[in-house]
């Protein structure tokens, strides 16, 4: 297994594994489901950014997002939230697909993988 690390282990997942130079966050979602989806989109991407900095990495240094939205016709306000968010010129490549969700009050899920820093 070489270098793989585990954070914030659990019975059932990790919130994060860093193996080889690559961060893998589990799932993110809001601590805070009566929010509308702006702010729990803005929750969500408060925890990623918390635990990519806590891996040694950033959000310039995302490589994949993959977004799970109740309802896709949120994606508007969704993505004015996260073009504000991700740093100019770092947009990584991203899926926001429609999806039911573990807890029916969830408005958004987001997954991510980055690279750790150089």
């Amino acid at each position: 297994m070489g270098n793989l690390q585990r954070f914030h282990v659990g019975p059932r997942l990790s919130e994060m594994a860093v193996h080889n130079g690559t961060v893998y966050l589990a799932g993110q979602v809001p601590d805070d489901p009566g929010k509308d989806i702006k702010g729990q989109t803005a929750e969500v991407l408060a925890m990623v950014e918390r635990l990519l900095a806590e891996a040694g990495s950033s959000k310039s240094r995302i490589l994949m997002a993959q977004i799970f939205l109740k309802d896709i016709a949120e994606i508007g306000q969704m993505n004015e939230v996260w073009d504000a968010w991700i740093p100019a010129g770092h947009t990584p490549p991203r899926a926001t697909v429609q999806a039911a969700m573990a807890n029916p009050d969830y408005r958004i899920e987001i997954v991510v993988t980055a690279a750790l820093a150089a």
